[in-house]
This record gives C-alpha cells, sequence and structure tokens, in this order.
C-alpha cells in the first residue's frame, strides 16, 4: 500500500499482490487485516457439525462465533457468541456508548471503532449555513467525541463527514464483515455482503471491551428475486414490496437474505437502499451475496484489494446450494411497480398508481407541500443522478417543483462528486436545497417552517421512517415513503394524484409531456471527489488525552452505577402507564429536540414517553399518579415515584420498542425507578436494551392477558429467587376492589442475561467480572 499523499483518502493496490496477502480492513486502518483465514476455519467447523449446507447469513455470523466447536446452535432458541470486526456509532448514541465505555475503566477499545457526527445537524437554511451552526452549538459535545475518541482509540468522522452508514458503505464494510452500530439503520452495509447488526451503546461496549457478544440465533428468511428491475422502478420498490408483506415486525428474530438471479440487476449501493430499510420490519439485519456489483463498488471506492481477496474466498461469501431458509418469498423484479408506502408506518404499501385514489378515499392531503430526498437510505450517486435524470427533463420543459424539495447528500464523497458533476446544481434549478451532509429531516432535526403545528399536511421523502411525528414533530404531518425519483416527479407534479408512469405535465409552453424513466449512472465515471478531509484518527498512545466533562454541564453527564437487585421479588409496583397501540422508540424517548440531551441521562429523562398514548384517557403524556391521584406528565409522574420510593412498571402493546436502536428508551426508565416492561411483544433491540440497563422485559404468555390489567393496579413479580431460563415468572394482579388474580410472563432471559439483572445493569456485571479477574 502507498501512504496517503497531502489530501488524499485513497490506496490503490494492485490486485496480484493481495492473493492471499494480509489485506488492511480499511484505509484508515493499515494494521487490522480482513480474517477471511479464521472466517473459513470457523464455517467448515460449524458445516461439519451441522451436516447441512448453510445459508449466506449461518456462514458470516457461525464465522464469527467465539467457540465453533462447542456453541449451541438452535435458529430462533439458542444464544451465541460472537467476536465482531468492528464498531460503529453515531454521535447521538455515542455520548452515552462512549460514557459507558469510560464508566468500565478499560484503557483503550479492543476491536477498530469509529465516531460519525451525523445526528446533531438542523436542517434550517442550507448545508453550510446549518453545518457552521451544528459546530457552534454543539461543540461541547463534539469535542467530548473527539477527545473521548482520541483517548480510547476511536476514529473520529467530523460533522459535515457524511451519515454514518453511507460512510460505513465507502470505506468499511466489506463482504464477510460483521459490524455492529449503535443504529438501527446499521443493516445499510448488507449491501456490500456484511452482517451488519444495529444494536444499543451497552452491546458496543461489550464487543469494544473485548467481550463475546450475544445474540439470538437468528432464523433466515429468504427473499428470492427474479427478472429485472426497469423503468421507474427501483431498488426502494423492493424493500417497500417485503415490509407491505411482512409488516413492521415480520422480520422480528430473523435475517433477511437475498438472493436469486434478480440479485445482478441491482446496484451495489441500491442493494444497501434495501438492507438499510430492513430495519423498517424488525430484522435483525439483512444481507445480499457478494458478487460483480460489489467488487465494481469496491475498485471504485479505492478498495480493490479487498475485492480481489473476497474474489479468493467467494465460496464463503455466498448462499450454498440447497440451503433451507424457514420462510421463503419471491419477488419478480420485471413485475415489481413503483411503491409508495404511508402515511404514519413504513408497511403500509401502495402502488404509485394507486396513491391519489387511496389518499382521497382515506381523507389524506393529496397536495404535497415538501418532498426530500436523500438520507441514509438514498443519497448514493445513483439516486441522485436519478433524481437529476428527472428533474432535467422538468427543467428542459420549464418547470419547477411545485412543492418545496430539499437534498441530503449521503457524505462529503457524495457532496464533492455530485456537486462536480452538475448533478446538485440540476436539482437546485428545479427548486432544491442543497442541505448538510448529514441525517437531518430523517431524524427530526428539520427547523420547518412552512406549516404550524397540527396542521394537516402531506410530506414524500426517499427516508425510512415515516411514524407520527418524527420528522418534523408535528402529529399531522402525513409522512410518505418512495423512491428519490419518484419524491422528485411527484415534486415537480405537487400532488400524490400524479403517476410518472401513465400521466402528463403541462410545461411553460402550454404543451403536455410525459416524464421518462430516469436512467444513471450507478458509479461515476471519473473516480469519485473526494472532498474535504473531514477523518481525524486516534493517536497511537492516547493515555494522556483528557476527556473533559463538566460537573455543570447541561448536556453530558458521567455515569451513576444502578442499584443491584435487592434478592427479593419486586411487590406492589405502580403502574406509570398502559400504553395503547403502536409504541416505538421515539414515542419512548422522542428525537429532534431532545438530541441536544443524549449525553445527559437526567436532563433527557424529561421525555420518557411523553409520546405513548394513555389507555386510561387516551392522550399523549397525560397519566393519572396513584399516589395523589392527580393526572400530569409521565416524566413527572415517574419522578414523583422514585421520590417517593415506589417502583413501577409500564404495559406495553404489540411490537413495543420497534423502530430506533437508541438505548436512551431503556436507560430513562432505569433511571427514574422502572422495574418492569410488560407487553405483547418487544422488537429485538429495545428487548436487549431493558435487559443490558436491569430491566425485565415480559410477555403475556396469554396476550389476552393485556386486558386483565388496569391503569389502577398494582403488580407484582413473583419467582425471582429461582429466575431461571426457560421458566415463567408469576404477576400478581391487584385490583382496587381488594381482589386479585395471576397471570403468566413469559421471558427470553439466558444465563448471562439473568446475571446482568442481579447486578443492575450488564455494565455492573462487566466490572464484577474484571474485579474477579484482576
Amino acid at each position: 500500500q502507498h501512504a496517503l499523499n497531502s489530501g488524499m483518502r485513497r490506496y490503490h493496490v494492485a490486485p496480484v499482490l493481495c492473493q492471499r496477502a494480509k489485506v488492511a480492513m480499511s484505509h484508515f486502518e493499515p494494521n487490522e487485516h480482513i480474517n477471511y483465514e479464521k472466517l473459513e476455519k470457523n464455517i467448515n467447523i460449524v458445516r461439519k457439525r451441522l451436516d447441512r449446507p448453510l445459508t449466506l447469513s449461518e456462514k458470516i455470523v457461525y464465522g464469527h462465533l467465539d467457540d465453533p466447536a462447542k456453541q449451541e446452535i438452535e435458529r430462533g432458541k439458542t444464544y451465541l457468541r460472537l467476536r465482531p470486526d468492528r464498531v460503529a456509532m453515531q454521535d447521538a448514541t455515542a455520548q452515552m456508548a462512549m460514557l459507558q465505555f469510560i464508566s468500565s475503566g478499560l484503557p483503550k477499545v479492543a476491536v477498530p471503532s469509529t465516531i460519525h457526527c451525523d445526528h446533531l445537524i438542523e436542517a434550517q437554511l442550507g448545508g453550510e449555513k446549518d453545518l457552521r451552526r451544528a459546530k457552534d452549538i454543539n461543540q461541547e459535545v463534539y469535542n467530548f467525541l473527539a477527545t473521548a475518541g482520541a483517548k480510547y482509540g476511536v476514529g473520529f468522522w467530523k460533522p459535515g463527514s457524511g451519515i454514518i452508514h453511507q460512510i460505513i458503505l465507502e470505506n468499511y464494510s466489506y463482504p464477510g464483515v460483521m459490524l455492529i452500530g449503535t443504529d438501527s439503520h446499521t443493516p445499510n452495509g448488507g449491501g456490500l455482503g456484511g452482517i451488519c447488526i444495529g444494536v444499543g451503546g451497552a452491546d458496543a461496549v461489550d464487543v469494544m471491551a473485548g467481550i463475546p457478544w450475544e445474540l439470538k440465533c437468528p432464523k433466515v428468511i429468504g427473499v428470492k428475486l427474479t427478472g429485472k428491475l426497469s423503468g421507474w422502478s427501483s431498488p426502494k420498490d423492493v424493500i417497500l414490496k417485503v415490509a407491505g408483506i411482512l409488516t413492521v415486525k415480520g422480520g422480528t428474530g430473523a435475517i433477511i437474505e437475498y438472493h436469486g438471479p434478480g440479485v445482478d440487476s441491482i446496484s451495489c449501493t441500491g442493494m444497501a437502499t434495501i438492507c438499510n430499510m430492513g430495519a423498517e420490519i424488525g430484522a435483525t439485519t439483512s444481507v445480499f451475496p457478494y458478487n460483480a456489483r460489489m467488487k465494481k463498488y469496491l475498485g471504485k471506492t479505492g478498495r480493490a484489494d479487498i475485492a480481489a481477496l473476497a474474489d479468493e474466498f467467494q465460496q464463503h461469501l455466498v448462499p450454498d446450494s440447497g440451503c433451507q431458509y424457514d420462510q421463503v418469498i419471491e419477488i419478480n423484479l420485471s413485475e415489481l411497480k413503483p411503491h409508495i408506502n404511508g402515511p404514519f408506518t413504513p408497511d403500509l404499501a401502495h402502488p404509485v398508481s394507486d396513491i391519489g385514489a387511496v389518499a382521497e378515499k382515506e381523507g389524506w392531503p393529496v397536495d404535497i407541500r415538501v418532498g426530500l430526498i436523500g438520507s441514509c437510505t438514498n443519497s448514493s450517486y445513483e439516486d441522485m443522478g436519478r433524481s437529476a435524470a428527472v428533474a432535467k427533463q422538468a427543467l428542459a420543459h420549464g418547470l419547477k417543483c411545485k412543492s418545496k424539495f430539499t437534498i441530503t447528500p449521503g457524505s462529503e464523497q457524495i457532496r464533492a462528486t455530485i456537486e462536480r458533476d452538475g448533478y446538485a446544481q440540476i436539482l437546485r434549478d428545479v427548486g432544491g436545497l442543497v442541505l448538510a451532509n448529514a441525517c437531518g429531516p430523517c431524524i427530526g432535526q428539520w427547523d420547518r417552517k412552512d406549516i404550524k403545528k397540527g396542521e394537516k399536511n402531506t410530506i414524500v421523502t426517499s427516508y425510512n421512517r415515516n411514524f407520527t411525528g418524527r420528522n418534523d414533530a408535528n402529529p399531522e404531518t402525513h409522512a410518505f415513503v418512495t423512491s428519490p425519483e419518484i419524491v422528485t416527479a411527484l415534486s415537480i407534479a405537487g400532488t400524490l394524484k400524479f403517476n410518472p408512469e401513465t400521466d402528463y405535465l403541462t410545461g411553460a409552453d402550454g404543451k403536455k409531456f410525459k416524464l421518462e424513466a430516469p436512467d444513471a449512472d450507478e458509479l461515476p465515471k471519473l473516480e469519485f471527489d473526494p472532498g474535504q478531509d473531514t477523518y481525524q484518527y486516534p493517536p497511537k498512545d492516547g493515555s494522556g488525552q483528557h476527556v473533559d466533562v463538566s460537573p455543570t454541564s447541561q448536556r453530558l453527564q458521567l455515569l451513576e452505577p444502578f442499584d443491584k437487585w435487592d434478592g427479593k421479588d419486586l411487590e406492589d409496583m405502580l403502574i406509570l402507564i398502559k400504553v395503547k397501540g403502536k409504541c416505538t422508540t421515539d414515542h419512548i424517548s422522542a428525537a429532534g429536540p431532545w438530541l441536544k440531551f443524549r449525553g445527559h441521562l437526567d436532563n433527557i429523562s424529561n421525555n420518557l414517553l411523553i409520546g405513548a398514548i394513555n389507555v386510561e384517557n387516551g392522550k399523549a403524556n397525560s397519566v393519572r399518579n396513584a399516589l395523589t391521584q392527580e393526572f400530569g406528565p409521565v416524566p413527572d409522574t415517574a419522578r414523583y415515584y422514585k421520590k417517593m420510593g415506589v417502583k413501577w412498571a409500564v404495559i406495553g402493546d404489540e411490537n413495543y420498542g420497534e423502530g430506533s436502536s437508541r438505548e436512551h428508551a431503556a436507560l430513562e426508565p432505569r433511571h427514574l425507578g422502572g422495574r418492569v416492561i410488560i407487553t405483547k411483544s418487544f422488537a429485538r433491540i429495545h428487548e436487549t436494551n431493558l435487559k443490558k440497563q436491569g430491566l425485565l422485559p415480559l410477555t403475556f404468555a396469554d396476550p389476552a392477558d393485556y386486558n386483565k390489567i388496569h391503569p389502577v393496579d398494582k403488580l407484582s413479580i413473583v419467582g425471582l429467587a429461582d429466575f431461571a431460563p426457560g421458566k415463567p415468572l408469576k404477576c400478581i394482579i391487584k385490583h382496587p376492589n381488594g381482589s386479585q388474580e395471576t397471570i403468566m410472563l413469559n421471558h427470553t432471559f439466558n444465563e448471562s442475561q439473568i446475571e446482568w439483572f442481579q447486578a443492575g445493569s450488564a455494565l455492573n456485571r462487566m466490572k464484577e467480572l474484571q474485579q474477579k479477574s484482576s
């Protein structure tokens, strides 16, 4: 490898030199090498044990087992102990992850790790101005992350670098990697053949501490693709279709593995789009087999050496012939029509041709106020090119967007390249505003001025999530998710009633014309323009680095250990809230303006469950205080119970905690005195996060028992002295009239997770083990 020249961030290595040679995992870590030999060795051990063909997911997951010879393996049942290759954290979640790592007392991370500053930049005036404002407002947090990264050996991507998942795809993901990230859309890296899994910060700390990471052995859902994408159909339509089939919880506990002859018609970044939105169906992650499209992308992003090595080990980077999936879905890409999903949930799928009529029937606003393209899901060079191809046709007929229109480049490299190649200017000319290389409106970082809160309106985006109030904090915003090119076409027309496949527009000259299906290069003809160098290398020795957390800071707060279990049953707990219907992590710990408190547990706890609907009165952020009988905000009530020394529980509905990986949704109830969360079912990441913080996530053995518990009841969890894997717990419900009844509660704790509960948290348990070993 050649040394980095001034201002250059790309290596060029002759593939012939890399055969069976050591190849760096990334340009930024020349001494950390890809270990396909270990992957191969582990796969061979497991294949011999199981004596059957393996799926690609199994090869990569089992190839990272801590002990492949002895690990019990049963899909959907056993817990696997894994050794991931690397960790990635976005700035909003990295604060708590690094605070927990600091609490561990360890001197340096055990695996390559990175921090990416993408969540704290608010969209307001445009890229450059918004970035300057964010650096000023968030200086304290950025300084904490930069110095913590330097002290503990973590690479730091400065604000303006781009969105974490695009950066990972460009630099860190590769075929066969196992990467965990503190963001639910980490599966984006599956577009490059990796098993990339979203987790909470406590899970990331395990990996950074060199402790085997636990994951319930995933089932594998196969999606067989045949035919070929064409016309207005795009990779986004594949996952929008799958979301409609599986719903928001249909992928829970499973890896979605795409295969079949149709795969080769999808670009590498298109495959990443599909994997990215797998988070919306609850999947552990999603993955595509290594192919020529990935090889092409690796070469274009300066990693031909990795592609050459992957070619050598290709048999381990594709599924075995005859492997068995737990479920198979077949999609003929040649018949797939453009889709648009929403509003209020990403699995409500409609063909674009139908959405206008459906919207009118349902009373959804058909006029589009804003169209937004970009995000970690759809901000590649190809995405921007296809959108520009649509915009160029409108401009040729004298038209601009009728709706407001924004563009979010996925990375500094994408921004610089689309500026050089003219795409950015075309999108501006049609009426677009180019935002900073950051998450922005996708996660609620949007200072929206064109409507008032409570005003009913429609927006269309190329994002991944459209939960109520997610983008702009307005519960009356009807958000629809579709491909960037469809967003662009609909923004030009200004209405959901426009179908670009069949409908005509009227040009400035009064003549009607029809938009042609966009066509664009998947990768630039020239090399990518890397733009500004925004990466900070960690020093070889960071032991002398000082990490400053002011005791008076309103944004950062060092963590205190949670209390240890007292060895007794949890008796006479009050019910803080019985939640009605959908309750995502956005409902439990809102984003938007609350992002600024992600490093301060006590301050951010003031948003606990403020978006959840109370079954007692049908209102958000209004619950009965069982001690005073007065109604008030959820966080205030929780704080009152904590002050009075009273433990409390939350009762939830189906798929509780779906959505973002934010562990604040688990830290906050624990911090404010919560002990138990009882639901019909949990989303995977949130259930794990609750366990990590010493809470008890339990499910009704009979989902109908949800109706037996009333907000005024008291609950006791009995049997904790004999708490064991697979053994249900009893819940005694005490009604105000003096009667009581007993129901059974299930759990998914294994032995080590029970130890987390007993120690008070997984971090407490880690410290106990460190003390014993030393």
